[in-house]
């Protein structure tokens, strides 16, 4: 199983309480299902809003199960950024 960090931005930083954490997992779906389980609260509802970068590269419309970590990649959690 590869070992992935997943690092959190913004709102999803401040929900966590951490700015990233390491996980096992294959996918990007295993890896979410992992963080909701260790962060119940309102990070599961900031992860319904949020975009995902997998080793720099953007998830997009992908559905979470098809998209393959790789033992030592990142998993961005990107919430909505207001601009300006």
């Amino acid at each position: 199983m590869p070992k992935v960090t997943v690092r959190y931005w913004a709102a999803a930083k401040a929900a966590a309480g951490v700015a990233e954490e390491p996980f096992d997992a294959a996918t990007l779906a295993e890896a979410l299902d992992a963080v909701r389980e260790r962060h119940p609260g309102e990070l599961t509802r900031v992860l319904r809003r949020c975009s995902f970068l997998i080793d720099g590269d953007p998830v997009g419309t992908r559905g979470h199960e098809t998209v393959r970590l790789a033992d030592g990649g990142t998993v961005e959690v990107l919430p909505p950024f207001a601009g300006g």
